[in-house]
């Protein structure tokens, strides 16, 4: 289709798409700084850590952060990589379930008749407006009622439900045609295999998006280690870092060091999620108000 001489969403370059890449790229630099600065305050030595005017990047870069970071970690009694695999253990086995639970309930809420379905959507879009730190205490009680304190069940349980993945599923769910399910029902198709062959297919998407929800709250909880567990070799790494560097940077001046590169090591894992899901994650976003 071509319109006054250039096409849609051509193939290759054209003179007609300068005036949109000068529109769109002050966004671009004004999103991608806080990355840049990330990345290079990591490396920074002391004296530029600390200079002023602060430096955004950093002429003469060093691993002395890391290697601080690392070498206060092996003075404690639990080496890091305790803390990377509870922190892996958990973050995979909460996203595994949370995405379980909430394309399930979506498919039973979306395309399922029966009573109360809809009381149970207004109870998760209910629970939206609830911050985190409001149900801390119920929460507490209930994993203390259940004697699961001191056990990763404590890190992994709680986390698994997440109302806002579970109402971004459910709306993509609602844009699958009903004649679909239908015509899987007089294939002599169960529930089961539906929601397998039929529903999980279709919404990839959504199932990315909400992947990388999860993982955003999982990777980067310290509630759980905080609360629910007193035995340290249970504890997550974003846990670990934030003691270890609050500890540091209220004892000395190279702590500081330490917070820069233990926030680029908790914000790289995101970073790669995103890339790898950002092409989902963009399609989530254009068929999000198609109905």
């Amino acid at each position: 289709m071509a319109y006054k001489g250039h096409k849609i969403n051509p193939n290759k370059f054209e003179t007609g798409q300068i005036k949109i890449i000068l529109a769109v790229l002050p966004l671009v630099i004004l999103t991608g700084l806080p990355i840049i600065f990330i990345v290079f305050h990591a490396f920074k030595p002391m004296q530029e850590l600390f200079a002023f005017p602060p430096k955004f990047i950093t002429t003469h870069p060093t691993l002395d952060n890391f290697r601080n970071l690392f070498k206060a970690s092996r003075s404690a009694g639990i080496p890091l990589s305790k803390y990377v695999f509870n922190s892996l253990m958990i973050t995979i086995a909460v996203v595994f379930s949370s995405l379980i639970f909430s394309t399930a309930a979506s498919y039973s809420l979306s395309k399922l008749k029966y009573k109360g379905r809809n009381t149970a959507m207004q109870i998760n879009q209910l629970a939206l407006m609830f911050v985190p730190v409001s149900v801390m205490i119920p929460r507490y009680l209930v994993v203390n009622v259940l004697g699961l304190t001191n056990t990763y069940w404590a890190q992994i349980l709680p986390l698994i439900p997440l109302p806002v993945a579970l109402f971004l599923v459910k709306q993509f769910v609602d844009q699958v045609p009903d004649s679909l399910i239908e015509a899987a029902y007089m294939d002599g198709a169960k529930e089961i295999h539906i929601y397998f062959k039929v529903i999980l297919p279709l919404i990839k998407p959504a199932i990315a998006t909400a992947a990388i929800l999860v993982f955003q709250q999982v990777w980067t909880n310290m509630e759980a280690s905080n609360y629910y567990v007193n035995d340290d070799g249970l504890k997550t790494l974003a846990f670990y870092m934030n003691t270890l560097t609050s500890v540091s940077t209220t004892n000395n001046v190279a702590g500081q060091g330490m917070s820069a590169a233990a926030s680029l090591i908790m914000f790289v894992p995101n970073l790669v999620l995103f890339c790898i899901l950002q092409k989902n994650v963009m399609n989530t976003m254009a068929h999000s108000g198609i109905k």
